[in-house]
């Protein structure tokens, strides 16, 4: 276990990386940062108002700003869904820790995605939630140190086997 390291969660929208973040971070005794968190501090308005005022580039933009801007340490950062979409941005989380992809099916995803329009997912214009999920699912594998699959997992045992796979 890398203790001086930071851990990075990355995922699809809806995989649980605030949720486990927290978790991992009280039973590891680390910090907790939620980039989503921080881009509403930075923006001054929720995810979604960014997104329907700015729209998607000026969010993205304003995401790897966020990112680039963070000097962790010995932090559990859970990243938003569309953070991969930055190579900048995943360069300095991965110069900063190890990457954990929560992995999850599309099925699943679209099953826990029930605040869709007010959730702040980044989709392109004319994207769907379908092509946005096959767009990004490289990008994670890309990026990720470890994956963790999750669909089927209640947290405790989530949380215990990023644990183990740290």
């Amino acid at each position: 276990m890398h203790h001086h390291k930071n851990i990075i969660l990355i995922g699809m929208p809806g995989a649980g990386k605030s949720t486990v973040g927290v978790i991992l971070a009280k039973s590891l005794g680390m910090q907790f940062i939620d980039t989503d968190i921080l881009i509403q501090e930075r923006a001054g308005k929720m995810l979604q108002e960014i997104l329907d005022e700015d729209g998607p580039d000026a969010f993205k933009r304003i995401e790897e700003e966020t990112i680039l801007s963070l000097q962790p340490r010995h932090a559990v950062i859970a990243t938003g869904g569309s953070a991969v979409c930055s190579g900048d941005a995943m360069a300095h989380l991965k110069s900063a820790g190890v990457v954990v992809y929560l992995e999850i099916a599309y099925d699943e995803m679209e099953k826990r995605l029930k605040n869709i329009t007010t959730r702040g997912i980044v989709l392109l214009p004319g994207q769907s939630l379908r092509g946005m999920y096959d767009g990004r699912i490289p990008l994670y594998e890309k990026y990720a140190d470890l994956t963790i699959a999750c669909s089927d997992e209640d947290l405790e045992s989530l949380v215990r086997r990023v644990i183990e796979a740290l």
